[in-house]
C-alpha cells in the first residue's frame, strides 16, 4: 500500500486535483451506487478523526442507513474491490486493523491512465490523417498509391511522429525539393543522427546554415543573402555525408 500512496500523491500534487474531487467524478463509472459512495466517505471522515476501523455500529449512528444495510455494502465495496482489510502495528507494538480505501484510489488512477491513453490515440490518429492531407496541400495533387505506402511506413514501421514529418516536409518545401524520395532520405538521415523531434531537427538545420555562412565571405551574412537571392543556404540531404 505504501507503493499506491506514493503514486497517488505524486500524481495528485502533479495535477493539483484533490482526492474528493477525484472520487466525485468517476464513482458513477465505476458503478459504485450512491449509498456505497457515502460511506467511503463517512469512512475518510473517521479516518481524519484517527479512527480507521468504525464499526457499523459508528457508521449507523451517521447515517440513515439500518445496521444490516452498512454492513452489506461494506461487503459489497470490498467484493467490487474498493475497500479492503488490512493489519497495521501501533506505536505499542499491538496488532489492529483498519480500512483501506487505497484500492479504490488505484481503480481511478488505472481508469484516468485509460482515458489519457485512448485521447492520445485519437490525437495520434487525427495527427496522422492531417499529414496525408498536408502533403496533398503542399504537392498540389492526390497522392499515389505508392506514396501513400511509404507515408504509412514513416508512421507505422519507422515510427516517425506527425510532428517530425512534417519538418522533413517543411524542410523540402523550403529546399525547392518536394517529393518523397528526398522526404525519405531527410527522415533517415535524421534518424542516423538520433534526431527525433522538430526542435532537434530545426537545430541540425540551423547548425548546417551557420556552417555555411561561415565558409562564406565574412561579410556576406544568411540575411544579406537572403535578400539578395530570396533565399538560404538548405541542406541537400540526397548527398552523400561523412
Amino acid at each position: 500500500m505504501n507503493v499506491n500512496n506514493h503514486r497517488l500523491r505524486t500524481w495528485t500534487e502533479q495535477r493539483m486535483i484533490p482526492i474528493p474531487q477525484l472520487f466525485f467524478q468517476f464513482y458513477k463509472e465505476l458503478n459504485m451506487e450512491d449509498e456505497e459512495a457515502l460511506i467511503v466517505m463517512h469512512l475518510l471522515a473517521f479516518h481524519m478523526e484517527e479512527n480507521d476501523f468504525p464499526t457499523p455500529n459508528d457508521l449507523k449512528n451517521r447515517l440513515t442507513m439500518s445496521d444490516n444495510d452498512i454492513t452489506s455494502r461494506l461487503q459489497r465495496l470490498m467484493q467490487k474491490g474498493f475497500l479492503e482489510i488490512t493489519r497495521d502495528v501501533d506505536a505499542g507494538g499491538k496488532l489492529y486493523e483498519k480500512y483501506s480505501v487505497y484500492p479504490l484510489w488505484e481503480r481511478i488512477l488505472q481508469m484516468i491512465d485509460m482515458k489519457e491513453q485512448q485521447q492520445t490515440a485519437v490525437t495520434l490518429q487525427q495527427e496522422e490523417g492531417e499529414i496525408f492531407r498536408l502533403f496533398e496541400e503542399e504537392m498540389g495533387r492526390l497522392l499515389s498509391p505508392l506514396e501513400l505506402e511509404k507515408i504509412g511506413c514513416w508512421l507505422d514501421e519507422d515510427k516517425h511522429s506527425p510532428a517530425l514529418i512534417k519538418e522533413a516536409l517543411k524542410e523540402a518545401v523550403f529546399a525547392g525539393k518536394l517529393s518523397i524520395r528526398y522526404i525519405d532520405r531527410i527522415l533517415l538521415e535524421w534518424k542516423k543522427k538520433n534526431i527525433t523531434t522538430p526542435q532537434a531537427a530545426q537545430k541540425q538545420s540551423e547548425q548546417f546554415r551557420e556552417k555555411q555562412t561561415f565558409n562564406r565571405a565574412p561579410a556576406r551574412t544568411v540575411q544579406q543573402e537572403t535578400q539578395s537571392t530570396g533565399r538560404v543556404p538548405f541542406y541537400n540531404w540526397l548527398e552523400e555525408r561523412e
